[in-house]
């Protein structure tokens, strides 16, 4: 295939800052058209990124022009729309968290399967340059066996990123996003503790709480705004996990790696994206590229790998199984926060 044929449903930010600009930057792939309950906003971006605007997403997974599409709507229509898409004979790649429920997860990638199709989670952080290095490092055994990891995704809140930057956003919306930043956060951080760690989580300890946002009325949402987490994996690692929509100063997205050899830093600092300090006191740093931040938004690598999956018929980096194990420790984290107990994470 020279050429994929893409057609993006949902015109929030996500498509706006990333799916939109990076299909435009590669040469195999073609916008085709958008979708959004809002048509005015798709019809911004089709302005501006060429193709036309669909009345409805099943009009645009109907249309035999398109070969592939990236599911960018909230969270409570990734399951439903990828499916439809994936029936319709189309790749998907579908932003994360993948779905609400394990049971949705597991039909779309039955659904994949059945039609030959190539499904894709958008857990954009395994594919920063500085993770991949970070993994090499740790599998060549720099730090030694890995013994504990302290894990950190802490911004001021999707209001400030999302298109219409108001506490109106519908990741305040239960019945839209489910999660909040357990979901929101939490899944981008869980994902790259698989990645890192080649391990899975086996049993969960959180606690959630709503402490600083609010609807327009000035009640707090019914969302957690910070998650706390203990987490063991199969392994016998252990770890901690801090995600929070209420950082008001400097973006925090830093990962810690405690080995029996030394010490692995990953954005740390951000002056230096790699740093590793060993027991003879060696210190050795890396600097392999930068972090997107809401406030600076870099290539993130995901279409490029998605579009280059289809092209060559390999398996995408941040495949359907990979969505539905982050989503499950999520599930599981979200069960301990109700219920007050270690969860054992049931994949």
């Amino acid at each position: 295939m020279e050429q994929v044929k893409v057609g993006i449903v949902g015109c929030g930010m996500i498509t706006a800052r990333r799916h939109a600009p990076e299909y435009t930057d590669n040469p195999h792939a073609q916008i085709v058209g958008f979708y959004d309950f809002d048509q005015e906003r798709a019809g911004e971006l089709a302005a501006g990124y060429g193709g036309k605007v669909y009345g409805s997403a099943e009009e645009l997974f109907a249309d035999p022009e398109i070969d592939a599409v990236s599911i960018c709507s909230p969270n409570y229509t990734h399951a439903s729309y990828s499916i439809k898409a994936l029936e319709a004979g189309k790749h998907v790649l579908c932003e994360k968290p993948m779905a609400l429920t394990l049971e949705d997860t597991r039909s779309m990638m039955d659904t994949a399967q059945r039609m030959g199709k190539i499904l894709m989670i958008g857990h954009n952080q395994r594919l920063l340059p500085t993770h991949r290095k970070a993994r090499e490092l740790l599998q060549s055994g720099m730090i030694g066996n890995i013994l504990s990891v302290q894990s950190n995704f802490r911004h001021s809140g999707p209001e400030n990123w999302s298109v219409n930057r108001t506490n109106t956003t519908w990741f305040f919306d239960k019945n839209k996003a489910h999660f909040g930043a357990l979901g929101d956060l939490g899944a981008h951080k869980l994902d790259i503790i698989r990645f890192l760690t080649g391990d899975e989580v086996q049993s969960i300890c959180c606690d959630t709480v709503t402490r600083d946002k609010r609807y327009p009325n000035g009640e707090l949402i019914d969302l957690e705004d910070n998650a706390f987490a203990l987490f063991r994996m199969r392994s016998g690692i252990v770890g901690t996990m801090n995600v929070s929509w209420t950082n008001y100063g400097e973006e925090d997205n830093s990962t810690i790696l405690y080995g029996d050899k030394g010490v692995m830093k990953i954005f740390g600092d951000f002056a230096d994206d790699i740093v590793v300090e060993l027991r003879d006191d060696t210190r050795v740093k890396y600097q392999v590229g930068a972090i997107s931040t809401n406030q600076k938004q870099l290539k993130s690598g995901i279409i490029d790998d998605f579009v280059e999956s289809i092209r060559t018929g390999r398996a995408p980096t941040v495949t359907g199984v990979d969505g539905h194990n982050t989503l499950a420790v999520i599930v599981a984290a979200n069960q301990s926060a109700k219920e007050r107990r270690w969860v054992d994470v049931a994949y």
